[in-house]
């Protein structure tokens, strides 16, 4: 009889938790595209002109050399759409108190829900706009490369998990710290545009010298971005890069919630 008793209010926790946190990301989503003419395609036409952009870049001007696989936007929007939600929610959290202080203060929801929300309201961004990596796929039929999917795909779900996890935990971490240091959303800004080029999302890891490959293994996008090209490209999955990335991504989230932990209480009365 004890132990239900001790169960039932955590389960009740978990379930508020999550209830606000669904509150929270949907209200984040109406206000976003409530007022937006273009709605939906806002998601994907960040994404979708910077592959635009890399399309032209290395097939047109530079003849793309041996960079990357056939069809080429598919192979750049399969490592662009995850990479436009990492990059959203890092930013986002840059200003995840500064934002909404008051109602930070007068509510006494988990705090961590406020970092949580941007992950998943541009997780959920992410899911939608994945049909147009299906449209490119479908274009390419026409073309010599055909774009064709491949069982690996199956691994996308993970890949999304470990995402989550990631982002949750990089969030976390710098939240709370830009309260105490606002240059550090500055330099958020350019660790994020190194990382971009430090992943490989305009080149595939088959493109990385031997040399780099082991450095670029510690990158846990690198090993995310592998399970999501795989569908496609499953040469592009390299196991070595998926566990190194799987164990990152545990121990990132464990130094967030670590550094949330510890920071909050002073956080609160900063904002």
């Amino acid at each position: 009889m004890s132990a239900a008793i001790q169960v039932r209010p955590a389960r009740s926790a978990f379930a508020q938790y999550r209830h606000s946190l669904w509150l929270l990301t949907t209200r984040d989503l109406r206000v976003r595209y409530s007022t937006s003419f273009l709605g939906y395609f806002w998601s994907i036409l960040d994404p979708l002109v910077m592959a635009s952009i890399y399309w032209v870049v290395f097939t047109q001007i530079f003849q793309r050399g041996h960079v990357g696989e056939q069809p080429y936007i598919v192979f750049l929007l399969t490592a662009l759409l995850p990479w436009t939600w990492f990059n959203g929610a890092v930013s986002d959290a840059t200003r995840a108190f500064s934002k909404e202080a008051k109602l930070i203060r007068s509510t006494k929801i988990p705090r961590t829900i406020w970092v949580a929300r941007l992950v998943l309201s541009k997780g959920i961004e992410f899911v939608v706009s994945l049909p147009v990596i299906i449209f490119f796929a479908l274009i390419s039929l026409a073309t010599p490369d055909p774009a064709q999917i491949h069982p690996q795909a199956i691994f996308i779900p993970v890949a999304i998990v470990m995402q989550a996890i990631l982002t949750l935990g990089v969030g976390l971490i710098v939240a709370p710290l830009v309260v105490f240091f606002r240059d550090l959303e500055r330099a958020v800004k350019l660790a994020l545009r190194f990382l971009f080029y430090a992943s490989p999302i305009v080149y595939g890891l088959t493109d990385v010298p031997g040399w780099l490959s082991p450095i670029l293994a510690f990158n846990p996008l690198s090993g995310i971005l592998s399970l999501y090209r795989a569908a496609f490209f499953p040469s592009e999955l390299q196991w070595l890069n998926v566990a190194v990335s799987a164990v990152m991504c545990v121990v990132i989230l464990g130094i967030g919630l670590l550094v949330f932990q510890r920071t909050i209480k002073t956080v609160l009365k900063e904002i």
